[in-house]
């Protein structure tokens, strides 16, 4: 029996928008890379809907948050992060704006993609990239949406470095970290914690 062009275009459009679909597209299954990757990322989508949850009255987009978190760190395998099983050729902090470069050029809608490029710290503002040369393209990367905030906070509670995979992280700890790499960040991540509560 023949399918027809709509179910194909709706089971397509279906596996577009699933995360581990798109993810596989990039990472071999089994491979360190993947593990933690994936890992990571199902830990971060539980704790971004964990936060959303609490803000109902902001009408969070739940079935967003759960796509764009798993996805946020799509670019890492493109950076050079060896503790991790990243191979690539950038530095690590380029991982949110090439993620961002993937998911667009997968026809994702923007809004998957922002949220790889501006989850990075606490955000990162163009003067801050600009002052401190950082190599990335020359333009602000903050969460401005109530899910790109949700996403990033919820990022900052996990790492993905296997010594610290399995230690509790702090809000006061993620606070002190982010201020030994820039005040502003700090300042950020404390006004977003103090908003979700955390």
């Amino acid at each position: 029996m023949a399918i027809s062009t709509r179910l194909l275009k709706e089971f397509y459009s279906h596996k577009k928008m699933d995360p581990l679909f798109i993810i596989e597209k990039f990472y071999t299954p089994g491979t360190k890379s993947y593990q933690i990757l994936v890992e990571h990322s199902q830990i971060v989508t539980e704790k971004s809907l964990e936060i959303a949850k609490t803000l109902t009255h902001l009408t969070p987009d739940f079935n967003f948050i759960k796509k764009a978190a798993m996805l946020h760190d799509i670019g890492i395998y493109l950076t050079r992060a060896d503790s991790i099983g990243c191979n690539g050729e950038v530095p690590y902090i380029c991982h949110g704006y090439l993620g961002r470069m993937l998911l667009d050029e997968q026809g994702l809608p923007p809004e998957y993609g922002l949220v790889c490029e501006r989850h990075t710290g606490a955000g990162i503002t163009k003067e801050n990239i600009i002052s401190n040369g950082l190599p990335l393209p020359q333009r602000d990367m903050v969460p401005i949406s109530l899910e790109e905030k949700i996403v990033c906070v919820a990022d900052k509670y996990h790492s993905k470095n296997q010594k610290n995979a399995d230690k509790k992280i702090t809000t006061i700890q993620i606070i002190k970290e982010l201020e030994r790499i820039n005040k502003d960040h700090a300042k950020r991540f404390s006004v977003w914690a103090q908003e979700f509560k955390l």
